[in-house]
Parts: structure tokens; C-alpha cells; sequence
């Protein structure tokens, strides 16, 4: 059972679910985001290894026990409002289940304005 501690700290979506960003610990490269119950975040506090809830699969699923891809938990932090996960790892081989590092490589960027930081004393 998730410590109720945290549990009582997440606000989950309609199905129990929290978001849960993946990122390398060392790099800071944002890997993939999948999706965590009470007892996903459990297992993934617990073990070591990173464990999703798949909602296509309606099951449990530990990262790389098929693929190889391992991901190796180096740090978890919840976010302010409680809705989202970061989890920082040490990422075995792609990330991505398309083969790709990251998942965000595939989709690529999508057209953008890009901001400008005002500068000091601009009224914008």
C-alpha cells in the first residue's frame, strides 16, 4: 500500500491516474511521461525500477521487462499542485517504445512563436 502520507497528496484524473514525466537524472533530457496509480508509484518508490499503469493494456508494467530498456529510479518528486510526477532515472537503451532515445524525438517540434524575454524596464 502506498504510504497515505503521499497518497493523500495526489490528485489524480478520472481513472486514479497521475501524470508521470521520465527524465534522465544527469542529462535533464526529458524522456517519455506515462502514467501512474497508488500502486504504480508504489512498486516504482519501492523497487527501484520504474512501473506504469498502461492504460491501452489495462495492467501493470515495468519498464524494460521486455525490451531491455531499463529505467533505474535515481530520484521522485511531486509537483506543487500534486497532479504530476518526475521521475528522474538512469535510462537503459531508448526510452521511447519506437526505439527512439526519447518519445519526443518521433513527434518532433511543432511550429511555435517563439517569446522574448522582456528587458528590464519594458513596459510589455
Amino acid at each position: 500500500m502506498l504510504d497515505p502520507a503521499v497518497s493523500e497528496r495526489l490528485k489524480r484524473d478520472d481513472h486514479g491516474l497521475v501524470a508521470a514525466i521520465v527524465q534522465q537524472h544527469d542529462t535533464r533530457e526529458v524522456l517519455m511521461l506515462g502514467w501512474m496509480d497508488d500502486e504504480a508509484l508504489r512498486r516504482t518508490l519501492s523497487t527501484g525500477r520504474v512501473v506504469f499503469w498502461s492504460r491501452s493494456r489495462q495492467e501493470y508494467w515495468r519498464k524494460g521487462d521486455t525490451s531491455g530498456h531499463a529505467q533505474y529510479v535515481k530520484g521522485v518528486s511531486l509537483d506543487c499542485d500534486g497532479d504530476a510526477l518526475l521521475v528522474e532515472v538512469d535510462q537503459v537503451g531508448a526510452a521511447c517504445h519506437t526505439g527512439a532515445r526519447t518519445c519526443f524525438d518521433a513527434g518532433g517540434p511543432l511550429p511555435a512563436v517563439v517569446g522574448t524575454r522582456p528587458t528590464e524596464g519594458d513596459a510589455r
